[in-house]
């Protein structure tokens, strides 16, 4: 067996009543087999003083073990052997110590003369008990600390298997992004080429750029709010190459909120999902506002369209989905979202500033 060996632990009150029990078990035990040898039942008053005698004696070790453990053990770990040597002096002298008492109590029950150290045949016997009781309570503790130690290290491995989960699964949210997307901006480019080779050069370096952000080398969970926004803007400007002048983008932000993290890639899928399923048709005057403000110790965001409103039944795509997913990996229960309607549409997303 390797490891500490400190098998007395918790409270100090706990472990003295829990080895009070053990002393009434003990000295239950030693009434039956004194009983059997003599063939006959012991008397009330002999019982009563057994049990006292193993409760203390038991207490006296206890203790001895607890007072060695809490302020005389070395620093260091000591072996095996050490704290056996160790472990068995001190039920000695907690024998030693256990007996004395008992018979202090005794003679102020009783009002006899008290004499120390003058018991030489109890320490015989109660050796022999203190002994054999002694090794099966450190087997005991052994095996226990063992087994502790064994579902400890089952539950930080299983902890750390959560953790890697869970990280695996916010990097796969935070390196997708939509094909439609990728299809439709590579088209865009493919026309501005012939057109405006300016132009589709700045593209495609928003679009490198927006990749780049998506791949997080670094494998950071959180952002800072002002390069998440960058990043919205820049997947904005490259989706400004298709819609043109059919929709006004506006975002805000409340400057002390610049230097506070969010969750990589939250609103970007937020408003992919607004130009997706709420302006994609419209063929004029839409709106897709992204608000970014602090109320009420909270942040809030918001990401407003002027498309259709929100179906009773929601049908998430990617966008939703892997936003909700992400939410729940990070704050569990401590966000809130919703879809709203009216007095205008729009996502609501609160969060704990971080």
């Amino acid at each position: 067996m390797k490891g500490d060996y400190s098998y007395y632990s918790g409270s100090f009150l706990k472990l003295n009543r829990n080895n009070a029990a053990i002393g009434v078990i003990v000295g239950l035990c030693l009434c039956a087999v004194q009983s059997v040898f003599r063939e006959r039942i012991m008397a009330t008053k002999d019982i009563l003083m057994t049990i006292m005698f193993s409760i203390v004696i038991t207490l006296s070790i206890t203790n001895s073990v607890y007072l060695y453990q809490c302020f005389l053990k070395p620093k260091k770990k000591v072996n095996l052997w050490q704290f056996i040597l160790v472990y068995y002096v001190c039920n000695l002298l907690g024998m030693l110590i256990g007996v004395e008492l008992s018979y202090f109590f005794v003679s102020l029950i009783f009002h006899l003369k008290y004499v120390p150290l003058a018991h030489f045949n109890d320490y015989k016997f109660t050796f022999i008990v203190v002994l054999i009781v002694g090794t099966i309570i450190y087997f005991y503790m052994a095996q226990k600390a063992t087994m502790n130690a064994q579902i400890k290290e089952k539950e930080l491995d299983l902890a750390r298997l959560k953790q890697l989960k869970t990280q695996a699964e916010l990097q796969t949210l935070q390196s997708k992004i939509n094909p439609h997307f990728l299809y439709n901006s590579l088209n865009s480019i493919a026309s501005l080429i012939h057109e405006d080779a300016d132009k589709a050069e700045d593209m495609t370096l928003k679009l490198s750029k927006l990749f780049r952000y998506s791949i997080n080398s670094q494998q950071e969970n959180m952002a800072l709010v002002k390069d998440e926004m960058e990043i919205v803007n820049t997947y904005l400007d490259i989706e400004k190459v298709r819609f043109g002048d059919r929709i006004s983008f506006t975002s805000s932000i409340d400057n002390n909120l610049l230097d506070k993290r969010i969750p990589r890639f939250l609103v970007q899928p937020l408003v992919e999902n607004a130009l997706k399923h709420g302006l994609n048709h419209t063929a004029k005057n839409g709106i897709l506002e992204v608000n970014l403000k602090q109320q009420n110790h909270k942040l809030i965001i918001e990401v407003v369209d002027n498309g259709p409103p929100f179906p009773d039944e929601l049908n998430m795509g990617y966008g939703m989905q892997s936003t909700y997913d992400k939410l729940n990996l990070l704050y569990g229960e401590g966000y809130e979202m919703q879809l709203i309607n009216t007095p205008r549409k729009h996502i609501f997303l609160s969060l704990p500033i971080i």
